[in-house]
């Protein structure tokens, strides 16, 4: 099955969590694999800790640090920066689904990397 979310982004940089959205979409499959993918040049997916709010903002300060927005950079639309950090985190996180859950760490959440926002963005998920 191959479902559709929405999200909406508030910041030029900003991780949202979205593992409760998918989690309403797997609960019906009793055993599988869920497919997370992200269809934009500059945003993308990542699996990380959930109980500190500090770590989504090192995640974001690291990249701003190693990709700043305003560099040297030859694309004319001015969020270079945006698709190097999306290629980085990478488009796509594939989960395993058992008892209709999601198979995650203790402390993993699956959050949506939004670096070219405020935007609305879609996800696409098959499972």
């Amino acid at each position: 099955m191959i479902k559709e979310l929405s999200v909406k982004t508030n910041s030029r940089n900003e991780l949202v969590d979205i593992t409760s959205e998918i989690e309403k979409l797997v609960n019906e499959i009793e055993e599988g694999v869920c497919f997370i993918f992200v269809p934009h040049t500059t945003a993308a997916v990542t699996i990380n800790e959930n109980a500190d709010p500090d770590v989504k903002s090192d995640i974001l300060k690291k990249l701003s640090d190693l990709i700043p927005e305003h560099d040297d950079y030859r694309h004319s639309e001015g969020n270079s920066d945006a698709h190097l950090k999306s290629s980085l985190m990478g488009f796509s996180e594939t989960v395993i689904i058992k008892n209709g859950s999601l198979v995650l760490g203790t402390w993993q959440s699956i959050y949506f990397c939004e670096f070219d926002g405020p935007r609305n963005r879609k996800i696409i998920i098959k499972y």
